[in-house]
């Protein structure tokens, strides 16, 4: 008798096989490029009256400067601080009263902004955007409040988050030149000495045309949205083409470790593997290798640490390969109290040791494939995350294409595919690692 788990990778290949195939026939994805240097992809779907606007600037904290850590997140939040025309907190109350919502966020290689709306409302992001992508005021005493704001997110979200420093400490040691090496949030000496001057000039540097692209996907006409577009983003100037980033990590020659002893209940081990992004082919089996480690909680690393050693609370781990530069492979532990930080880093090692020995069967290999289409695949159901995982792709260099083959690639993975990249690069020269050594409440 077949097992579950057997009938369910049946179903799941049957499903790739007739609906992959439809699902690339049906996206007409067009690019259009106007004459500023303004990219807009766009991605028709009518299958609800609800279109999304993002527009991406290819500006995070990649781009930062010695000193000037986190100014393109409190650039981020200025943009909702107003423009002459639609004064503090106006946008945000133009889109709710509309029946809309929006936000926006920073990462290390890009910021974007998000309006999600009625398709007869759609004119509303265009005007919305044009508008604050060259009239922020940038007022000095907003500036000052929003600073603190920021500087307070910082305390809250890792200062006082054992996990969330150790994870930064562990990041900045694996990098020694590049600026992933910095939080995207900032370092707090950083933020604090940011100026208003400093915002203005980062903005008018990055917050150009050429420098942005706009995504739309849902129920609109295509031609007639370039027109809209057009007619209100083509008239912004071009301007000067922002500094480009061209540092390169130098290869890790031997295992680095930092240690942070901090107040905490538990200890954890972050580690990090340095890994290439999309421009490798090794892209493909390190995510299915991933999926194999950190899935679910039947997953290699949590079924051993928490469930049958039971010497962990949690295990999980992530491979990000939308990166405009080579990142990192990275895997977090929560050790079980009363258990040895060595013996739990040991097993861990362990866990991986047995990968590069080839101890993967035909059957997980394409349970894990399986899974990793299925997210893919089934996240673009959603118009929110075709249109943002299309604004990821194009923001950093890799392009839609990069999205219409991604199913094709992970189908070609073999389990030598899967061992080979284990040996290349989950090997103890190309580690960082950081541990947390609780410190107890002080009286």
């Amino acid at each position: 008798m077949k097992s579950k788990t057997y009938i369910h990778i049946i179903i799941y290949t049957l499903f790739f096989l007739l609906y992959l195939p439809s699902l690339s026939e049906s996206r007409d994805i067009r690019k259009t490029i106007l004459d500023n240097g303004l990219e807009i992809v766009t991605l028709e779907d009518h299958r609800a009256p609800i279109s999304v606007f993002w527009i991406w600037y290819k500006v995070g904290a990649r781009n930062e400067g010695i000193g000037k850590t986190g100014i393109s997140h409190l650039l981020e939040h200025m943009m909702f601080k107003g423009t002459k025309k639609y004064p503090k907190g106006e946008l945000s109350r133009i889109v709710a009263r509309n029946g809309g919502i929006e936000n926006a966020f920073t990462s290390d290689d890009y910021t974007a902004c998000f309006e999600k709306l009625s398709s007869d409302r759609l004119n509303l992001s265009l005007e919305l955007e044009s508008d604050r992508m060259v009239n922020l005021t940038l007022d000095p005493a907003e500036f000052l409040l929003e600073r603190d704001v920021v500087a307070e997110e910082r305390r809250l979200r890792t200062e006082d988050d054992p996990s969330s420093q150790l994870a930064e400490e562990m990041n900045a040691m694996a990098f020694k030149v590049h600026p992933y090496r910095s939080p995207v949030i900032g370092w707090m000496d950083d933020i604090k000495s940011l100026t208003r001057d400093d915002l203005y000039t980062y903005y008018k540097t990055y917050y150009v045309p050429q420098n942005a692209i706009i995504v739309v996907v849902g129920d609109f006409d295509t031609e007639r949205l370039i027109s809209g577009i057009k007619r209100y983003f083509g008239k912004i100037p071009r301007g000067k083409d922002p500094p480009s980033v061209n540092v390169i990590e130098p290869e890790q020659m031997g295992e680095r470790r930092v240690y942070l002893q901090k107040e905490a209940e538990i200890s954890y081990i972050f580690i990090g593997y340095h890994t290439p992004n999309f421009k490798d082919p090794d892209v493909y089996p390190l995510e299915v290798l991933s999926n194999i480690l950190f899935s679910g909680k039947s997953s290699r690393l949590y079924k051993s640490m928490v469930y049958e050693k039971e010497m962990a609370l949690f295990a999980d781990g992530g491979y990000e390969n939308l990166k405009a530069d080579p990142g990192l492979f990275s895997i977090y532990v929560g050790l079980r109290p009363g258990r040895g930080i060595e013996e739990v880093e040991e097993m861990i090692y362990q866990e991986l040791e047995r990968i590069k020995k080839g101890t993967i069967s035909e059957r997980e290999l394409q349970k894990a494939k399986n899974q990793t289409e299925a997210e893919f695949i089934f996240s673009q159901d959603s118009l929110f995350y075709q249109a943002m995982l299309i604004g990821r792709a194009e923001a950093i260099g890799a392009g839609y294409e990069y999205l219409d083959k991604f199913a094709d690639n992970i189908r070609k993975v073999t389990t030598e595919d899967i061992r080979r990249v284990a040996e290349k690069y989950l090997v103890k020269r190309n580690r960082t690692v950081g541990i947390l050594i609780p410190e107890k409440k002080k009286e």
